[in-house]
C-alpha cells in the first residue's frame, strides 16, 4: 500500500516523538523509589535511631550516586512488594528478592546482583534437617511472599510439615526464640547475622545442609522492575555493572557478609 507525504510525515514525526519519549524518560531521572521491607538484616533494617541500614541499602545508595539522582526509600512488607511495584508505589524492588520464573511471570529484574545460600536454623542438638521426613508434624517460620515459603509448601508441607507464613522475619525469630516454632527458613547470612549472632540466638544453629532448588529457589538476586519499564532497567543495570567492574559492591559485600556473594 502507498502512502502519501502527509502519512510519512506523520509517521516519521510519531517515531521520532517516541525515540525522543525513551530518551528522555532516562535522562530525565531525578529520583529512585525503592521499596524495602526493613527487617532483614543484614541486607536491610532500622538501626537504632531508625535509620536504614544494610547492604541492600548501601548498594542502592551507590546506583543511585553512580546514576546522579536521589535514593527514595519505601517501606512495605515483602509479601505485598510486587502489587505495590505494579500500583507504582515506588519504581523498583531492592529487598533481597531472588530472581525466580514465577515472580517473572508478573514483573521483570535487572541482571543478578548477588546469590546467597538458603539454610534452616533449629534449636542446637535438636537433630532436624531440612527434609519432609525429618520436618514432619514441626512448625516451620518462613517469610510472606519469600522464595523460602514457596519452598517449604511445594516440598514439605505435603508431607505433614506445618508452614507457618509470617509478615516480618522480627516475628518469625521472637516465635523461634520463645518455643513456638521448631524451626526457621530463610537465606543463611540473614539467619547468621539477623539472629545467630545476636544474644537472641544463643543456643541455636544451623541445621542441616543448604538447601538448593533452581526451580522454586532461584539462582540469584536482583531489582524487580515493572514489565516493560526499559529504560530504567537499562540505566540500573548500568550503573550496577559499573559498580561491579569498580569493585564497589565487593567491598561493600565484605562489610556484610563471610562469604562470596557478588555475580559478576
Amino acid at each position: 500500500m502507498k502512502m502519501n507525504w502527509r502519512n510519512m510525515a506523520a509517521l516519521a514525526l510519531f517515531a521520532t516523538a517516541t525515540a525522543a519519549a525513551g530518551s528522555a524518560s532516562a535522562a530525565d531521572l531525578k529520583e529512585v523509589r525503592f521499596g524495602v521491607e526493613a527487617s532483614y538484616a543484614p541486607f536491610e533494617s532500622k538501626s537504632p535511631s531508625g535509620e536504614l541500614q544494610g547492604f541492600d541499602i548501601d548498594v542502592g545508595n551507590a546506583v543511585c550516586a553512580k546514576l546522579k539522582v536521589k535514593c527514595v526509600w519505601v517501606e512495605n512488607a515483602f509479601d505485598g512488594l510486587i502489587p505495590a511495584l505494579q500500583a507504582r508505589k515506588f519504581d523498583a524492588i531492592n529487598s533481597d528478592m531472588t530472581i525466580t520464573e514465577q515472580r517473572r511471570q508478573a514483573i521483570d529484574f535487572t541482571d543478578p546482583i548477588y546469590t546467597i545460600p538458603n539454610q534452616m536454623i533449629a534449636k542446637k542438638g535438636s537433630g532436624l534437617l531440612p527434609t519432609p521426613a525429618s520436618l514432619k508434624g514441626k512448625h516451620v517460620g518462613v517469610l510472606q511472599g519469600t522464595i523460602q515459603e514457596t519452598y517449604a509448601k511445594a516440598r514439605w508441607a505435603p508431607a505433614g510439615v506445618d508452614v507457618v507464613p509470617y509478615q516480618t522475619q522480627d516475628q518469625i525469630y521472637a516465635d523461634l526464640a520463645s518455643g513456638r516454632l521448631d524451626a526457621s527458613f530463610q537465606d543463611a547470612e540473614a539467619a547468621s547475622k539477623g539472629f545467630l549472632k545476636k544474644p537472641q540466638g544463643a543456643g541455636f544453629d544451623f541445621a542441616g545442609p543448604a538447601v538448593s532448588d533452581e526451580k522454586l529457589l532461584g539462582a540469584g538476586v536482583g531489582y524487580g522492575i515493572r514489565k516493560g519499564d526499559k529504560a530504567l532497567k537499562d540505566e540500573l543495570n548500568q550503573a550496577l555493572k559499573a559498580l561491579k567492574a569498580d569493585g564497589t559492591i565487593d567491598r561493600l559485600a565484605a562489610k556484610y557478609f563471610d562469604v562470596k556473594v557478588v555475580l559478576k
